[in-house]
């Protein structure tokens, strides 16, 4: 009976030992979760706040960058001379569509004096821009100007034969002289390759080479066979020669009006080292009124110097 108790006993006691164990498993658990997830938030501070797991994207209403715009490069403008413009007024239209294609006299003579305009030929014979010098003969050296015109309101002493421009407006020129200054006529005109081969020769056998060189100019070196050039003298009671017509009243009006007609005193005063020649008053040369007009407007003394060349004393 006794050893019945005490089985019993010992199964009340072994319960209650496993009872205990169950509840002391249960609160290590708890305490390892507190420990876990509780405890390090309780000793977070108050204002910690958690990091995102990656860079958040802005929010949908702010402005996309906008992106630095490449500048483009420009294009280069073409060069004058490859302009359909310019190239078609040399091909096929007048010397004034040549000027105008450039944008006007001043900007032809700039272009030609800075080197940007090697489609121009300044010693292409039949161009109202041509330049001969003593360095530069005209291209052809025998050409022969035409159509050709005599002046009609003008007084001819000698020749008399000129470019149909030419003549056409120095009788324009000749007009308002005689009504402001006094009358003029035309002691030399056109003269042809040929001609020039005898001025020239008379001038040496009279007054030597170096002298003849001073005023006249050796075969395909004379303005006077482009038709564009004339010598003009007084004539009032009657006509005087070349060497008196400086400091006429004729002389003067010209020196100052004769732009205005499309001519210039080809060779001034003080220019000898430049022109290759004495002084000439009476020697107009025919440009065309807006190169005239260029070349007065620009206070030029010479063709040299008007298109950039260099000077001419001598046949070198």
């Amino acid at each position: 009976m006794s050893e019945s108790r005490s089985a019993a006993r010992r199964r009340v006691l072994r319960r209650r030992r496993q009872r205990r164990a169950v509840v002391l498993l249960a609160l290590v658990a708890t305490l390892i979760i507190a420990l876990v997830v509780v405890l390090p938030r309780a000793l977070a501070p108050d204002d910690a706040v958690a990091e995102p797991a990656s860079t958040p994207a802005p929010p949908s209403s702010a402005p996309a960058s906008t992106p630095t715009p490449t500048p483009e490069t420009p294009e280069a403008e073409p060069a004058l001379c490859e302009t359909d413009a310019v190239t078609v007024a040399l091909e096929n239209g007048s010397d004034r569509d040549v000027i105008a294609a450039f944008g006007g006299a001043e900007p032809f003579r700039a272009a030609i004096a800075d080197g940007a305009a090697p489609c121009v030929d300044l010693h292409e014979a039949g161009r109202l821009w041509v330049v001969a010098n003593k360095r530069h003969p005209l291209d052809p050296i025998d050409y022969w100007p035409t159509p050709q015109a005599r002046p009609q309101d003008t007084r001819i002493v000698a020749g008399g034969w000129l470019l149909d421009e030419t003549a056409a407006a120095l009788d324009e020129l000749s007009a308002d002289v005689r009504a402001a200054a006094g009358t003029i006529g035309v002691s030399s005109g056109f003269r042809p390759y040929d001609f020039q081969v005898d001025t020239y020769n008379r001038y040496v056998s009279m007054r030597g080479k170096a002298a003849a060189d001073l005023r006249s100019a050796r075969p395909g070196h004379s303005e006077h066979q482009t038709g564009l050039a004339v010598d003009v003298v007084a004539c009032d009671s009657g006509c005087g020669d070349h060497d008196g017509f400086g400091g006429t009243p004729q002389s003067d009006w010209i020196a100052e009006n004769a732009w205005r007609y499309g001519f210039i005193v080809r060779y001034e005063e003080g220019r000898t080292a430049t022109t290759g020649y004495s002084a000439e008053p009476w020697h107009l040369r025919f440009i065309g009124q807006e190169l005239a007009g260029a070349y007065a407007d620009g206070g030029f003394h010479t063709l040299e110097e008007f298109f950039g060349l260099e000077p001419a004393p001598d046949y070198g």
